[in-house]
């Protein structure tokens, strides 16, 4: 690890944040030295954030507790594009009223992980939109587009993959990393934020920010990518059988957040304890260290102190208790995920999908035929079969660690 001077930069090279930084003797002169406002953009695609974001949520997190003032920046204006990088196609666009509501949403989960408030270090959160609809469409290519060259904009990753996939990108898309440049650019003019950070796929984008505010402004402004974060089998973080798995607890419930964390393979119980949670380090040295069976035991602390930071103590003590004797004593806890069922009977394949252990019928079709279905602990070999619901909750299992409760409604 580098020698650091300041808390910053310390604490986010020893726990595994830093894949590149612009100038990082000076972004460590200036943090070792003075408050440092720093932001991370979120772009409101949806009502809640995923884990794959949890990382940046992170970052903020450690920015805060080294002294210095985190800002969140929502995409209200950008989200009406969308960020192209690597993505195959075009995403959808949304309406006003759509972001407006997925930014309200979203906002709940960040409240969790930092302290919003008018102190030099309380975080803030800032809209983009505040600043981009107003932009007056010549002025903006006169004053701002004469900076950004067309042949380097085509060699970034982000559009170049697109292209030699020969899949479309349309101009409006073309257009995002120019005013996520303005963005850095207006929020250092604004709250004099002096570092941007994100995935190791924004880099471009953040450099663009970067050059752009040094030539307008002349002004010395920073950046910070973190690795792209991968499992131990180098899947994608947050990919599950299931689908995504949200942050808000009004998309998938604290168990279900829970038990991801549960399911962490062995090999990377160490990574995501310094990534993701607030142990100190040499706590989590000693629980990666542990080998055979014992490994588990660290992979209920992470599942408790990362659900407890999103979900609460709470919520992480219910779902802990929920695993214990689900899995310990064999009777069911009360915080897994339910579905009532009008009726006495569902087929099995639309109790897998309802109870989000499949995320589609072919999927719980499939799971079935390779045996992974369950009913009270009884393998299902029929996709046809149905089942019945009495006075008594019925327990469905996808796998050996996914499971769900049939309640009559």
């Amino acid at each position: 690890m580098t020698a650091y001077r300041s808390d910053l930069l310390r604490t986010l090279d020893a726990r595994g944040y830093i894949h590149q930084a612009t100038d990082a003797a000076a972004l460590d002169a200036l943090a070792a030295g003075q408050v440092v406002p720093g932001y991370i953009g979120f772009d409101p695609t949806a009502p809640s954030l995923h884990v794959g974001s949890l990382v940046q949520i992170m970052m903020l997190r450690r920015l805060q507790q080294t002294g210095h003032k985190p800002v969140v920046l929502m995409g209200g204006g950008t989200g009406k594009i969308g960020d192209p990088s690597f993505k195959d196609e075009a995403r959808k666009l949304m309406t006003d009223d759509v972001i407006a509501a997925n930014i309200a949403s979203i906002q709940t989960v960040f409240e969790r992980f930092l302290t919003f408030g008018d102190g030099p270090t309380d975080a803030v959160m800032v809209d983009n939109a505040e600043w981009l609809d107003r932009l007056e469409y010549i002025p903006f290519l006169r004053d701002i587009g004469q900076h950004f060259s067309v042949n380097r904009m085509l060699s970034f990753d982000s559009v170049k993959l697109r292209l030699d996939r020969e899949q479309s990108l349309s101009f409006l898309e073309f257009n995002y990393m120019i005013l996520q440049a303005y963005d850095f650019r207006e929020l250092s003019r604004r709250m004099g934020v002096a570092l941007q950070m994100g995935g190791s796929d924004q880099w471009g984008n953040i450099v663009n920010g970067i050059e752009l505010t040094r030539r307008v402004d002349a002004r010395e402004v920073y950046g910070v990518t973190t690795p792209l974060i991968t499992t131990a089998d180098g899947g994608k973080m947050g990919k599950t059988m299931a689908g995504a798995v949200w942050l808000n607890e009004d998309q998938l419930p604290a168990y279900d957040y829970w038990q991801f964390w549960r399911n962490t393979h062995d090999a990377d119980v160490g990574r995501f304890l310094r990534l993701f949670t607030d142990l100190p380090l040499d706590e989590i040295a000693r629980l990666e260290a542990l080998g055979g069976a014992e490994i588990n035991e660290a992979k209920k602390v992470l599942a408790n102190e990362a659900t407890a930071l999103c979900r609460g103590r709470d919520a992480a003590g219910a779902a802990s208790e929920t695993a214990r004797r689900t899995f310990e004593e064999g009777t069911s806890g009360d915080a897994l995920p339910t579905h009532r069922v009008a009726g006495n009977s569902i087929g099995i394949v639309d109790a897998l999908v309802a109870l989000g252990l499949a995320a589609s019928k072919g999927e719980a079709r499939r799971l079935i035929r390779g045996g992974g279905a369950r009913i009270d602990g009884e393998r299902v070999n029929d996709d046809s079969a149905s089942v019945t619901i009495g006075d008594a909750p019925v327990r469905i299992s996808a796998g050996r660690k996914h499971h769900g409760l049939l309640l009559r409604d």
